[in-house]
């Protein structure tokens, strides 16, 4: 009968029709069924182009998977996409901030509604920015890179690489950013996080092609897309490598140095020769260029002045993280500010953005600040080789090229000196509130700016003093201020996220490699200085408060850990099997437990280890303990599995955790002599309860050796 049904379908319209008036002996559901098959079959335009087009695509495809491989496409692709969700990304907010000083500048002479388009309009942004985030993806807040370490570091986050999050995030960065200087908040941190998501997905549509079915994206994937995050933002592939890499914890493959640096070499490209299209650039060259003198950039004696300017960075970012530490725990602490960041984030937002706009509001304090800058101009005017304080008093001192931009730092009424110092003490504490807002936004640009401010102010202050002595020649010291500033910013930003590249960041952003020594040995004594005592990063200091599975951010909460063995911690494990046991044991263990692999030893009373056996093995062998008869032993049917590695009892849990993120198991056996002693597991090394346990556990002991 179905097949009568569809060959009446397949005759045309006429018989489909004498087919629903037949005798009601037929089935009139199947009928129907088949009359709606016809209808859609019929209404399929172009078969054969269709069928054509589908051929040449999986041609292509096959050619191009047999040449370069589907894989090392997704890495372009994913440096091509970041860089052109980069540009676009600035663009939009150009002209959203061209909008607002248009705006500003019309109401000159009307105070008032001034002041309130200037508070206004960054509040309406930030409250749109924290609502359509949060209404989309609820944890899309934030900088996101605490997120990504986790994921690098093997944490599976499945939620945090959907394609809702990323355009949740997307918007929100991009309203967020459009709010200016006055709130002072970079994108690089968000923009590694949507790299990581647009990585992620590019990795299932090419698995998807190839016919793989995979649950979660490689972990080389997520290496590359760190490094592109960075490379799309400021067209700086190099630093953007080095960057994943420190930011991937304890272990890094040398396998993914090579897509890393393709991909965010396409990426940096792709960012430049967009600029260029769009006029902002005449050729491709640093986003910041930097045009110092190569002929002596800096005197022999300076460097030890570079020398104290890291150390000044390196003090003042254990300031800053401190403050910073203790607003994250004071707003998760406190219950007023708990119950408003919970249901009222958008109120929140705008309030918080209110006040950060009132006092940067140009004709109060904002104008000893340079508040009518925006981002990118902070960083140009602060990088100028140009000595302010010496243009300013009408001194023999070149001019430059006419930039004005160093202007807004000498308002008239006070001096440069006046004016760094106020926007330093100022921005420190309005960048603490601002790491408080629920809304799409990164921390690393703000921080670099800061420390070019710092360098800047240093540099002023020896340009000047120089100026009362002359050299040997007779000459005054031509001290470069923009020199101290680039160095601070890598200082400053390098110490309080404990990396190194944005020394290197510097010289790709400027194309000023003359200061390569200084800016390094700066950001190294910054470093040394922020990491003294285990002082959390930026980064850690949120996975802490956010209690994310991150083992070296859960490890800074209890440096003792650090060098605590592993004898001391780990405890005798109940699942294990004997090489002779039997059905009805192995039951009772595969009921009681939940383990996916159990050691299996000689005997309970010796504990030597003799390999392990998994869960489906153990299932098999009872499944097939009714053919075989229940006097079989496990020895007879199973295959264990050997152990390859083993950890010491003297082993420490930072080098568990170590073995752990290079092997990518998820559990690893310690032993003593041959003998088992117990089970060390990722999920227990990526828990907060694990490290406040046995962090409790060595102080008991602790007290205990004391009393004694």
């Amino acid at each position: 009968m179905l097949k009568e049904m569809k060959a009446a379908a397949a005759c045309g319209p006429e018989r489909a029709a004498e087919y629903v008036e037949m005798d009601e002996e037929h089935n009139v559901s199947q009928a129907e069924e088949m009359i709606m098959a016809f209808n859609m079959q019929s209404w399929k335009p172009w078969r054969r182009a269709r069928s054509m087009v589908k051929e040449s695509v999986q041609w292509v495809q096959a050619t191009v998977s047999s040449v370069v491989g589907l894989h090392w496409l997704s890495y372009v692709a994913l440096g091509v996409l970041t860089a052109l969700l980069s540009f676009c990304m600035n663009l939009t907010v150009a002209k959203l901030l061209r909008a607002h000083q248009w705006l500003t500048s019309r109401l000159e002479g009307h105070a008032l509604l001034q002041f309130l388009c200037w508070t206004l309009y960054p509040a309406s942004l930030c409250a749109l920015s924290s609502s359509f985030s949060h209404s989309i993806c609820p944890y899309s807040a934030g900088s996101g890179i605490p997120e990504v370490r986790c994921m690098l570091a093997g944490v599976e986050l499945p939620d945090y690489l959907s394609l809702s999050h990323l355009f949740a995030k997307l918007v929100g960065l991009t309203c967020s950013l459009a709010a200016g200087s006055t709130v002072f908040l970079g994108k690089v941190g968000p923009f590694v996080h949507l790299s990581t998501m647009l990585g992620a997905y590019l990795h299932r549509l090419c698995a998807s092609a190839a016919g793989v079915k995979e649950g979660r994206p490689k972990q080389e994937m997520l290496v590359v897309a760190a490094a592109v995050g960075v490379a799309s933002c400021f067209g700086a592939p190099i630093s953007g490598v080095l960057f994943s890499m420190e930011v991937t914890g304890t272990h890094y493959a040398l396998r993914d140095y090579y897509p890393s640096m393709l991909a965010a070499a396409c990426g940096a490209l792709a960012f430049r020769l967009l600029s260029v299209g769009s006029g902002e650039q005449e050729t491709v060259q640093a986003l910041f260029k930097t045009t110092y003198s190569t002929r002596l950039p800096f005197q022999p004696a300076e460097i030890l002045a570079f020398a104290v300017l890291g150390m000044l960075c390196g003090a003042l970012s254990r300031v800053y993280l401190l403050c910073h530490r203790w607003i994250l725990q004071f707003t998760r602490t406190n219950a007023v500010l708990s119950k408003i960041l919970t249901t009222e984030k958008a109120l929140y937002s705008a309030g918080v953005v209110f006040l950060l706009a009132s006092v940067t509001f140009p004709l109060s304090a904002g104008h000893f600040m340079a508040a009518k800058l925006s981002m990118n101009q902070l960083l140009s005017s602060l990088l100028e080789e140009t000595q302010w304080y010496m243009v300013s008093q009408n001194a023999t001192v070149p001019q430059g090229t006419g930039d004005s931009l160093w202007q807004a730092w000498n308002p008239s009424g006070t001096t440069i000196y006046a004016t760094l110092g106020v926007f330093l003490f100022m921005k420190l504490w309005m960048l603490v509130l601002a790491c408080t807002l629920p809304l799409p936004a990164g921390y690393f640009m703000p921080v670099f700016i800061y420390g070019a401010a710092v360098g800047r102010l240093m540099g002023e202050g020896l340009a000047h003093a120089s100026t009362n002595g002359a050299s040997s020649q007779g000459t005054a010291r031509d001290i470069n201020p923009g020199g101290y500033a680039l160095a601070g910013a890598a200082a400053f930003s390098g110490a309080v996220t404990h990396t190194l590249s944005p020394a290197l960041l510097a010289l790709e952003l400027t194309g000023q490699h003359t200061h390569a020594v200084p800016i390094l040995l700066a950001t190294l004594l910054a470093n040394a200085l922020a990491r003294a005592r285990h002082c959390p990063s930026f980064y850690d200091a949120i996975a802490i408060v956010k209690k994310l599975p991150h083992p070296t951010s859960l490890l800074r909460t209890c440096p003792k850990l650090l060098s605590v063995q592993l004898g001391q911690v780990v405890q005798v494990p109940t699942a294990v099997l004997e090489s002779q046991e039997g059905a009805t044991s192995v039951e009772k263990l595969l009921h009681s437990s939940t383990e996916m692999i159990f050691p299996v030893v000689d005997s309970h009373e010796s504990g030597v280890l003799l390999g392990s056996v998994s869960r489906m093995q153990l299932e098999a062998f009872l499944h097939g303990r009714g053919e075989r008869g229940l006097d079989k032993k496990l020895v007879d049917q199973c295959t264990f599995q050997p152990v390859k590695i083993q950890l010491s009892t003297e082993a420490t849990i930072k080098q568990a955790y170590s073995v752990l993120g290079a092997v990518r198991e998820q559990c690893l056996f310690v032993t003593e002599r041959g003998r088992l002693v117990g089970v060390i597991t990722w999920s227990e090394v990526t828990s907060e309860a694990f490290y406040k346990e046995n962090n409790r556990r060595i102080r008991q002991r602790h007290i205990k050796t004391l009393n004694g």
